[in-house]
């Protein structure tokens, strides 16, 4: 049975969130040609990160449906002023005059101050620069939009309603980011989960090369704290969600996991990728390691991985409410 969105989404229980939409027909809008909309899709990801209080923690675009893994941050969007918050909406929605051109100059100014003064529109935008489903609306109907334009059609893009799942523990968290990072390998598309574009994996790498940091990679958990220190600063200017946590670090962004840099989610990756292809899948002591550290072992961590590729279900020991 479908669930209202409000009793799946609670911020207090958890901030994680594992989106999945579908091409209507499961058709692939997305592929055959049509691959350039994986990059309006990662673009737009990027833009939106950048204007709601969501992080965006892991994604995977394939040709007839999309992963997303958010956290949602609401207290980020309390301490928004309202020229701050009347600023991101307007980013999102830019105001157009009646003959449906781009509003600019004085005529926007004032419009915005007009915003700005009223308290009460302020509130509402600010909850849904807050808000999944806001977050998710966004994202989507762009999309559908330029690709009905293109295909000079109408009609549904998106198959009915997103589901989101909620994420409840760490163990589940890293099993989630692994399994929507290894869906292409999972889906026969490429043979190594590095090969795979348009994913969170691939986007890390990306930054890491960009940032001349590849050496830092082979940092592990079994390192000294300031090798660990310096492999999680190369994510720190990355749009992505760190992998790593430094909170406890004035001046530093939260990530997924303390004391979990960069390098050691590679290693586990690596591994869990031998579950998914055949051949065969050796726990290295720094793997098990890994594994510990987060309270589960590799029997149970193959076995909800296993059950994330068979089918998308609340994630964590604890029981949820999920949503179709």
């Amino acid at each position: 049975m479908t669930l209202p969105r409000g009793l799946v989404v609670d911020v207090e229980r958890t901030p994680y969130y594992h989106c999945v939409s579908r091409c209507v027909r499961k058709a692939f809008l997305c592929g055959e040609g049509n691959e350039h909309r994986k990059d309006w899709l990662e673009n737009r990801l990027r833009e939106l990160v950048g204007v709601f209080a969501v992080e965006v923690a892991g994604y995977a675009l394939m040709d007839n449906h999309l992963h997303v893994l958010v956290r949602l941050e609401p207290h980020r969007a309390s301490e928004w002023t309202a020229e701050e918050v009347v600023e991101r909406w307007v980013k999102l929605f830019p105001p157009q005059t009646k003959d449906r051109k781009p509003m600019e100059g004085l005529a926007l100014r004032i419009l915005m101050q007009g915003h700005v003064a009223d308290e009460a529109w302020v509130e509402k935008v600010r909850g849904r620069l807050a808000d999944l489903g806001w977050f998710m609306k966004c994202l989507k109907e762009p999309l559908a939009r330029l690709a009905n334009r293109e295909d000079d059609c109408r009609g549904a893009f998106w198959e009915g309603r997103y589901k989101s799942i909620a994420v409840l523990d760490e163990a589940s968290l890293l099993a989630t980011c692994a399994y929507i990072d290894l869906n292409p390998l999972a889906a026969g598309v490429v043979k190594l989960p590095e090969e795979a574009e348009h994913t969170s994996l691939h986007a890390r790498l990306e930054h890491v090369k960009d940032q001349g940091c590849e050496s830092e990679l082979q940092v592990g958990l079994e390192s000294t704290l300031a090798g660990q220190l310096a492999s999680s600063n190369v994510e720190e200017t990355h749009w992505l969600c760190p992998i790593q946590d430094r909170r406890t670090l004035d001046g530093h962004r939260a990530g997924l996991l303390p004391d979990f840099p960069l390098s050691s989610y590679l290693k586990l990756l690596d591994w869990a990728s031998r579950l998914v292809r055949r051949g065969k899948a050796r726990l290295t002591s720094e793997v098990s390691h890994i594994l510990h550290r987060l309270g589960t072992t590799a029997p149970l961590f193959h076995t909800l991985l296993t059950r994330l590729f068979r089918r998308p279900t609340p994630y964590g020991t604890t029981l949820s409410l999920s949503a179709t």
